[in-house]
């Protein structure tokens, strides 16, 4: 028999096997090949996480007890996919359309964005799926036990404990690494699912494996084995009741809709919804395959080991006994693929689920200032997600230690089943009912769970542990009708059917009658619109109240939660849909829906509608958005639908032609303060040329030093009006295209270096601007023309010494590669450009307010014209703090430095 030294190199190989799996799937998504990542069999193997440990031990044990009931635990998934596909679709589509991250923000989305409803489905989901965290726990120990102690008819290990503690450490360790890489739970991760989907392949692959040398190898061949399952007292029964087998069947149908793990995988990292035609019957024949052996493994196992063996290891405890090592090897891999992969999954899925439906809510009532607060809030998100990482698994822990570890598995996965399925009413009611309201929802839920809690969840620990022995007979303070197994003196059902019956029936009715006696808000209405019409059309957007002074501040709150980069991509991509330049888009109800909704894949619903609505100011609703919810005819949804977009297309235009008359009005205001500063500009030291060498040519008798000193101020104009028609001359020759270039090759930091230097020569000591740069990621080489990008450079440093009106000027250098180019951006923490000022800055003429600087507004003109003809761009970059400015040059300008 293989050492327990020998388990745990397999065991630790296995799982390094599963980081290198893992870590390549998120290299080759990082270098954007996805295509493989993305297909039909990857997305369907890792709908498998709903065969855990439960279904690769706890099926066998589960046919060893009662017979083929195990059936109704793959049933009721294989009727959803098989009959209710169309209802995945709607799922699926919404996910996508809503950014749903979680079942809680599904909940919580189609109620109006309630945060208490997503914490009451958050804390649900919590401690229903403990007790299935426990169940992985507890088959990973029973399995090492198996191995540890030869008699499969002795205690447990007295290191059980310490077992499934280094398991569960390390599992958390495993989920935190690859589970939290991305904030946006949208952005797919593919190196878990890729991982999820290879145990997928080595679970079955084990089972089968098991299955094969069962009959083949032990029973004699498949005519043989049915003698052997007619010939068995406890399998030859094929008896069916009824009503457990309906009540089994609809429960796990329930639990694989409302599973936070099935719906992660199922409707989270669904890349497109066509996956669900393949998953639709490839799904059902993978359960068929895991189980096809079941019977038989427990026929043998029951005719092979001795009284009292544990039926839960009989695809273990078989292949030991009869001497196949490398057999029973290969089992306990398939085992320990069952449960670590659920646990995976379903770690992210809650630790998402609290982070932005607890964490999130909290940090916003106590952070102040909330959403208007500057910083970046991303690494508050992910730690909430690693600690919630930590904190789940232990709780299935928690779970293991009290229940003392000694109930079958699939008793316990039962009680999770039960009180996960408490979701479904408000689920399948937000879906397809628009009267079902967020009171509905809440009180029907919280009487399910309550009602759960008592019947099932509490009672499995067992008596005295948490409800005392007299409760458990008697009922709370002795009342018949109280009795945990015996509700309303109903006894005589079997204790899981009695459970699931009465939450959620109770849940049903509460949902149904609380959602008719009361009224839904506005944002119901319309989130409930947009639900049940998801296969139809789209929704209409909200009427949020915003302003053009807001913008800036929803890029500030964007770039937190987003990060940089994708913010402004984000802002840029929205403004050039209206017909703008820049990053600053109009905050118009589509906009806002659109951001809402990025936010949404990282914070959730409800928190993204709260920090939105923190600096937009709230959500109003048009008589056009009530009218959209109501029940009008195909026709006329039709025709609002045509008018709707013509009025968005003729309001887009009326935007583009008043953002141009606008700029062409200040343009022309400033041409003309252009042209009188010019003449100003060029009188002046014509007027003092004139003065003084008239002053030098007739004044007679003047000492050396005087006619030094004149000649001097001469020789000062001369320059000034010099550069004064330099810079016309050069902007004329750059805007014609008349420049050559001068392509070389130099280093960036060398470039910076020489602007740096340049921009601050002669400046005073005491009011010197402190300049920041990072010089690992300066350390490039360029192709491109030196000496005009840096004549941008020296621009850009100059404006900032001139111009930033900060106590401390300092300036930020930053340089990045992103998309393709090359980005340097110049940022200082004066007070920036004003917002009506931005989009002319870079205009002939343009000079913003009384700068006391003064200048003829040509050196950002020039800067266009020099990054145009470099092939790269110039543009303002607003939400920084102070002026910030980023340029883009082609990647294949750079290189890295050798």
């Amino acid at each position: 028999m293989p050492s327990l030294n020998l388990l745990v190199a397999v065991c630790l190989g296995y799982v390094a096997f599963l980081f290198l799996v893992a870590a390549a799937a998120e290299r080759a998504a990082w270098r954007g090949r996805v295509g493989w990542l993305r297909g039909p069999w990857v997305y369907t193997l890792s709908l498998s996480i709903y065969c855990t440990a439960w279904t690769f031990y706890g099926a066998v044990g589960y046919a060893a007890r009662s017979g083929l009931e195990y059936l109704t635990i793959y049933l009721g998934p294989t009727l959803i996919m098989l009959g209710w596909w169309w209802g995945l679709r709607k799922l699926v589509r919404i996910g996508r359309a809503q950014r749903i991250t979680s079942v809680a923000d599904l909940i919580s989305s189609r109620y109006g964005k309630s945060t208490v409803l997503a914490v009451a489905v958050t804390l649900l989901a919590v401690v229903g799926t403990t007790p299935y965290i426990a169940l992985q726990l507890q088959s990973v120990t029973l399995s090492f036990a198996a191995f540890a102690h030869p008699d499969p008819t002795g205690p447990p290990s007295a290191d059980a404990d310490a077992t499934a503690l280094w398991v569960a450490a390390g599992l958390a360790l495993f989920t935190v690494i690859f589970g939290t890489r991305n904030l946006d739970v949208n952005e797919r991760h593919h190196g878990v699912v890729m991982a999820i989907a290879v145990e997928a392949v080595v679970k079955l692959c084990a089972l089968l494996a098991v299955g094969v040398f069962v009959v083949w190898g032990l029973g004699g061949g498949p005519s043989s084995m049915l003698d052997r399952i007619d010939a068995s007292p406890e399998l030859a029964r094929w008896q069916i009741d009824g009503a457990r087998w309906a009540g089994l069947t609809f429960l796990s149908a329930a639990a694989f809709l409302c599973l936070p793990r099935m719906f992660h995988v199922m409707v989270v990292e669904n890349e497109d919804e066509g996956h669900l035609r393949t998953a639709a019957w490839a799904f059902p024949a993978y359960v068929l395959l895991m189980s096809l052996f079941v019977v038989p493994i427990a026929v043998v196992g029951l005719d092979l080991m001795p009284a009292g063996a544990n039926p839960d290891l009989f695809v273990l405890t078989v292949p030991l006994a009869s001497g196949q090592e490398t057999l029973a090897m290969l089992s306990f891999l398939g085992g320990f693929s069952s449960a670590t992969s659920m646990v995976i999954v379903a770690a992210i899925a809650l630790s998402t689920m609290v982070s932005n439906h607890i964490v999130m809510p909290i940090w916003l009532r106590a952070a102040g200032g909330g959403a208007t607060r500057s910083g970046d809030v991303r690494h508050v998100v992910l730690l909430a997600r690693r600690v919630s990482i930590v904190g789940v698994v232990f709780l299935g822990y928690l779970y293991y230690r009290l229940s003392g570890g000694g109930t079958a598995l699939a008793a316990i996965g039962l009680v999770a089943f039960a009180g996960l399925a408490q979701v479904l009413p408000a689920m399948v009611g937000g879906l397809f009912w628009r009267g079902a309201t967020r009171a509905g929802a809440l009180a029907g839920l919280l009487t399910g769970f309550a009602v759960w809690l008592y019947t099932s969840f509490l009672p499995s620990f067992g008596p005295g542990v948490v409800l005392s022995a007299g409760v458990m007979a008697d009922g709370i303070l002795g009342q018949g009708w109280l009795v945990p197994h015996a509700l309303f003196g109903i006894d005589g059902m079997d204790p899981l059917i009695h459970s699931v019956l009465w939450s959620l029936a109770l849940n049903t009715a509460v949902f149904l009658a609380v959602s008719l006696l009361s009224f839904p808000q506005p944002l119901e209405r319309l989130q409930g619109a947009q639900f049940v019409s998801a296969l139809n059309a789209a929704g209409s957007p909200r009427g949020w109240r915003g302003g053009a002074a807001q913008t800036e501040d929803l890029m500030v709150m964007a770039q937190r939660i987003l990060g940089a980069a994708e913010a402004q991509a984000l802002f840029r991509r929205e403004a050039g849909r209206q017909g703008l330049r820049g990053y600053l888009p109009e905050p118009t109800p589509e906009f806002l829906e659109v951001l809402e909704r990025e936010l949404a894949g990282s914070v959730g619903a409800a928190t993204a509608h709260a920090m939105v609505g923190q600096i937009v100011g709230g959500l109003t609703v048009s008589v056009e958005e009530l009218m959209a919810v109501a029940d009008e005819t195909a026709q006329m949804m039709e025709y609002s639908a045509k008018l709707e977009s013509q009025r968005r297309e003729l309001a887009r235009t009326a935007r583009q032609l008043r953002e141009a008359n606008e700029k062409l009005t200040r343009l022309s205001v400033q041409k003309d303060a252009f042209l009188s500063q010019i003449s100003h500009e060029l009188r002046t030291p014509m007027t003092s040329i004139r003065a003084f060498s008239e002053i030098l040519r007739d004044a007679g008798g003047l000492e050396q030093r005087d006619q030094a000193k004149y000649a001097s101020i001469i020789h000062d104009e001369a320059l000034r009006l010099t550069r004064l028609l330099d810079d016309l001359l050069d902007l004329s020759v750059l805007e014609n295209g008349q420049v050559s270039l001068n392509i070389r090759e130099g280093g960036l930091a060398d470039l910076l270096d020489h602007a740096v230097a340049t921009a601050l020569a002669g400046e005073a000591a005491g009011a010197r601007l402190e300049v920041r740069r990072d010089r690992d990621a300066e350390d490039l080489r360029l192709v491109t023309d030196l000496d005009r990008l840096s004549q941008v450079f020296i621009n850009l440093v100059a404006n900032a010494r001139k111009y930033c009106d900060a106590d401390a000027p300092k300036l930020s250098i930053r340089v990045a590669e992103r998309d393709g180019l090359l980005i340097v951006d110049f940022i200082d923490n004066g007070s920036g450009i004003p917002v009506d000022a931005q989009d002319v800055i870079f205009e002939k003429f343009a000079r913003v307010g009384d700068q006391k600087a003064g200048g003829a507004g040509l050196g950002l003109a020039i800067c266009r014209e020099i990054m145009g003809r470099l092939g790269g761009t110039i543009t303002y970059l607003p939400g920084q703090g102070g002026a910030a400015f980023r340029l883009g040059l082609p990647a294949r300008a750079a290189m890295a430095a050798q």
